[in-house]
C-alpha cells in the first residue's frame, strides 16, 4: 500500500511540474496583440504533434482558434495562416518585410547561400544565376537531351521484376539532376554522393538538436561530406581547364557572358539547392503518378494514348524533343492533378523582419509565418469533387493561372525549376507507360504528412507492354 502511495505521489508531482512548465511557457508568449493559440513545451513546442498529426493538428487548432493562430513548431514561434486571401498577401509582399523564414535545421543543412534563404539583392543575384541554368532555351538545347538519354537508360530492363517504385523514383530524381549538373563525373561520384544526399534531405525537416543519432546531426554531417565531394570536383575542373556544357560548367564560367558570377561557396550551395528542390518534387510526384495511374485505368489509357501517338511519329531510338514535350498536354494535367491530390508541398514559411500587423494582430519581429496551403487543394469551389483524381479539370488553362494556384509556390518565390521538373516527370512517364504495364504487389500504407511517403515502400510487379 505504501509503495502505491509513493508511486501515486510521484505521478501527481510530475503532473504538477508539467502543468507548471506548460503554463509558464504559455505566459511567456502571452503578449498583447498576438493571435490566439497554444505554444506547447519549451524548445520543442508543438513540433511532435505537428509532425505526427499533420492536417488533423491544423484542423483542430483552426476549430479552436480560427484560421490565424500561434504555435511553436520546428524550433520557432510561429503564426499559422490558413486564410487563402491572407496567404496570397503574405506571399506577394516580401518587400514589406515578409522574407523567407525556413527552419534553422534547413538553413544549416542547405547552406546560408541557398536561394530559399536569401532575399533582396542577394536573392536577385542567386535567382538570376539559377534561371540562366534552367531557362526554356537551356531546357530545349542542353537539359532535355540529357534527361532523355538518362531516362531511356534508367528505365531499361524493368520487365519481369518486382520493384520498389519509391526507391526507384528517388534514385531517378537524384541521378537525373546529377547528370544535368556534372555530366562527365555523374557516374563516378554518384555512389559516394547519393547516400549522403538522402541523409541531408532527412535532416532538413527536424529539430535543430545537435546530438548523436539525431536526423539533424546526420544531415549536417552529410552536408560536410557533400561539401568535400563538390569542392574536389570544382578543383579538378579548374585544374583540367576543359570546357563542360552542364550546370556546373555554366556556374564556373569566368567570361564576360556570365552576368551572375558566384563564389565557390555560392556555387556549392546553388548545386545543393538544385538537387534538393528538384529531388523531393520530382521523385514523389513520379511515385504518386504511378500509384494514381494504377488506380485509375481510364486516366492511364488516355495518358498512354498521348505517348503512343508521340512514339508512332518517331523511330525507335529517336529521343523526346522540345515540341514533343510541349504537345504532352494531358501529361501536364496528370502531373498537376497528382501534385494537388497528393499535396506534395503543404505550405511555405516566411519570417517577419519587424513588428508587423496582420489580420488585426501584431506579429513580433523574427517570428515565422507558416502559409499553410494544403487545404486550398481540396476546396470544392476551386476543384469540384476535390477528392477525385481528375486530370481533365486541368485541360482548361484557366485553372493553372488562377490566383490560388500555389502547387509550385507563389508570389516572388514561385519555384524557378517548375518547367524543368515537369520535363523530367513527363519524360519518365513517357518511357514508363510506353514500355511497361504494372500491378501493385500489396496494399502498402501511404503517409501524406510531413512528407508523402510509403514507410515500407511501394512495390509493383512490372511486365512489358
Amino acid at each position: 500500500m505504501g509503495v502505491l502511495m509513493v508511486i501515486f505521489g510521484v505521478f501527481v508531482m510530475v503532473l504538477c511540474m508539467c502543468t507548471a512548465v506548460l503554463r509558464r511557457n504559455e505566459m511567456r508568449y502571452r503578449k498583447k496583440g498576438l493571435p490566439p493559440g497554444t505554444m506547447g513545451w519549451p524548445v520543442f513546442g508543438e513540433t511532435t504533434e505537428f509532425l505526427k498529426q499533420g492536417p488533423n493538428f491544423m484542423k483542430n487548432q483552426r476549430a479552436r482558434y480560427g484560421s490565424f493562430f500561434k504555435s511553436h513548431i520546428l524550433g520557432c514561434p510561429t503564426v499559422v495562416s490558413m486564410d487563402p486571401e491572407l496567404n496570397r498577401y503574405i506571399l506577394m509582399n516580401e518587400a514589406k518585410g515578409l522574407v523567407p523564414g525556413y527552419p534553422q535545421s534547413m538553413l544549416d543543412i542547405l547552406g546560408k547561400c541557398n536561394i530559399a534563404a536569401v532575399h533582396g539583392s542577394t536573392h536577385k543575384q542567386m535567382r538570376g544565376a539559377l534561371l540562366a541554368l534552367i531557362s526554356p532555351t537551356m531546357i530545349r538545347q542542353q537539359l532535355l537531351p540529357k534527361i532523355d538519354e538518362f531516362m531511356r537508360a534508367f528505365l531499361s530492363n524493368w520487365d519481369n521484376q518486382v520493384i520498389n517504385i519509391q526507391d526507384r523514383t528517388k534514385e531517378m530524381a537524384f541521378l537525373s539532376s546529377l547528370k544535368q549538373i556534372a555530366s562527365a563525373e555523374s557516374s563516378s561520384v554518384a555512389q559516394q554522393f547519393m547516400p549522403e544526399f538522402f541523409k541531408l534531405v532527412l535532416g532538413t525537416l527536424s529539430l535543430p538538436i545537435d546530438l548523436p543519432g539525431t536526423n539533424y546531426r546526420r544531415g549536417f554531417q552529410a552536408r560536410q561530406n557533400i561539401l568535400k565531394i563538390l569542392g574536389q570536383l570544382i578543383e579538378k575542373r579548374r585544374d583540367s581547364e576543359e570546357s563542360h556544357k552542364d550546370m556546373l560548367g555554366y556556374l564556373m564560367r569566368n567570361d564576360d557572358n556570365n552576368r551572375h558570377k558566384l563564389s565557390d561557396d555560392e556555387i556549392i550551395d546553388q548545386i545543393i539547392t538544385i538537387l534538393y528542390s528538384g529531388y523531393e518534387t520530382v521523385s514523389t510526384t513520379s511515385m504518386m503518378a504511378v500509384k494514381y495511374l494504377h488506380d485509375h485505368p481510364t486516366v492511364l489509357e488516355e495518358l498512354r494514348k498521348e505517348h503512343m501517338g508521340i512514339r508512332e511519329r518517331k523511330r525507335a531510338d529517336e529521343p523526346i524533343e522540345w515540341n514533343d514535350l510541349k504537345s504532352m498536354r494531358f501529361t501536364r494535367a496528370v502531373i498537376f492533378e497528382t501534385s494537388r491530390l497528393a499535396t506534395i508541398v503543404n505550405g511555405v514559411l516566411r519570417k517577419t523582419t519587424q513588428d508587423m500587423e496582420l489580420n488585426g494582430y501584431v506579429i513580433p519581429k523574427g517570428w515565422r509565418i507558416y502559409v499553410y496551403t494544403r487545404e486550398i487543394n481540396y476546396d470544392p469551389f476551386l476543384y469540384p469533387d476535390p477528392l477525385a483524381f481528375n486530370p481533365w479539370r486541368w485541360m482548361d488553362k484557366g485553372l493553372e493561372s488562377q490566383n490560388y494556384f500555389l502547387i509550385f509556390g507563389g508570389g516572388t518565390r514561385q519555384c524557378p525549376g517548375k518547367e524543368l521538373g515537369i520535363a523530367e516527370i513527363s519524360t519518365f512517364l513517357h518511357y514508363f507507360v510506353t514500355r511497361y504495364r504494372w500491378e501493385e504487389v500489396g496494399g502498402e500504407k501511404l503517409m501524406k504528412f510531413p512528407r508523402v511517403e510509403a514507410p515500407n515502400g511501394l512495390h509493383i510487379r512490372v511486365s512489358s507492354y
